[in-house]
C-alpha cells in the first residue's frame, strides 16, 4: 500500500470547533509510521529536514515528531525547543542500531535510523506491517486551560513501554547566533510535551493525566500522539495520532 492509499483508507468524521475538542483515536490492523526528526536551530543543514518533516501530515499513516536537541547550543545559538531528554533518546535510538555518534538532522522511522532519501519508502514499508500493539488515545479540554488525556495499550511483546506526545505546528523564530544567524526558521510538529516511558504491566496499561496548556501555545495547531515501543530492540510496535483534536472526534480504519 502506498503512502497516498494509506492516508485515504481511514474514515474521518470532522467536528467544527475552536481550539481543542474531544477526540477518540484508534487504528486498524496496520501501523502508522512514527517519524522522528532530531534537529536543532544551531545546525546549518537542519532547515531542509525541518521543512520536509513539516510537509508531512499526521494521520492514519503518519505520526511525525520534531525533537529538538541542545548540543548545538555551545556555538552560541540556544534552541528554544530543545530538551535534554530528546538528546538522551536520540543517543539511545542510535545505540540500538549499533552506532555511537549522534548527528543532526537525523530521521528515525519506527525506531530505525533512515536516510532522508529513503524516508518515503521506509514509511510505505512500515504501513504494510501489521501492528504488534493496540492503542486507544482520548482527550478533552478541562477548565483552566488543561488537556485531560487517557490512553490504554496492549501488546504481547515483553519489555514494551507507552509514550505520549503533544506537538505544535506553525512555529517560527529568528536565530540570533550560530550557523543560522539572521535566518527566520519555521518548524512543524515540534514536541512540547513528552511523557514516557510508561512501562506496561503484563502487556497492558491504563493511563491518564491532565496537561496544562501554556498561554503561548496555539490550540488549533496542537497534535496529540502516542506510541508503544519495544525497549529492547527500539522497534515501534504501534503509533497513533491526530492533528487538531478539534477536527477529529472519532477515527476508525
Amino acid at each position: 500500500m502506498s503512502l497516498v492509499r494509506a492516508l485515504s483508507s481511514a474514515l474521518i468524521v470532522g467536528m467544527p470547533a475552536a481550539g481543542i475538542a474531544a477526540c477518540d483515536i484508534a487504528r486498524g490492523p496496520h501501523s502508522a509510521a512514527l517519524v522522528e526528526l532530531y534537529t536543532s536551530e544551531g545546525c546549518s543543514s537542519c532547515p531542509p529536514a525541518d521543512r520536509r518533516l513539516a510537509e508531512l501530515r499526521v494521520g492514519p499513516a503518519l505520526v511525525p515528531l520534531a525533537l529538538h536537541v541542545g548540543y548545538w547550543d555551545d556555538l552560541g545559538c540556544s534552541d528554544p525547543y530543545a530538551r535534554n531528554e530528546f538528546a538522551a533518546r536520540q543517543r539511545w535510538l542510535t545505540g540500538r542500531g549499533g552506532r555511537q555518534a549522534v548527528y543532526t538532522p537525523q530521521f528515525f522511522v519506527g525506531g530505525t535510523d533512515v536516510r532522508p532519501a529513503d524516508l518515503a519508502a521506509a514509511i510505505d514499508r512500515l504501513n504494510e506491517q501489521p501492528a504488534l500493539a493496540s492503542i486507544r488515545l482520548q482527550a478533552h479540554t478541562q477548565r483552566g486551560d488543561a488537556l485531560a488525556i487517557s490512553a490504554s495499550a496492549r501488546t504481547a511483546v515483553d519489555g514494551a513501554a507507552l509514550y505520549v506526545a503533544l506537538a505544535e505546528n506553525g512555529l517560527s523564530s529568528r536565530v540570533r547566533a550560530g550557523d543560522n544567524k539572521g535566518r527566520r526558521l519555521n518548524h512543524g510538529h515540534v514536541v512540547r510535551v513528552w511523557i514516557g516511558q510508561i512501562e506496561l504491566n503484563a502487556g497492558a496499561i491504563e493511563w491518564e493525566r491532565s496537561i496544562p496548556l501554556a498561554p503561548s501555545w496555539q490550540p488549533a495547531q496542537l497534535e496529540l500522539s502516542a506510541f508503544v515501543q519495544d525497549r529492547r530492540s527500539g522497534w515501534v510496535l504501534r503509533s497513533v495520532g491526530a492533528a487538531r483534536c478539534a477536527d477529529i472526534r472519532g477515527q476508525r480504519a
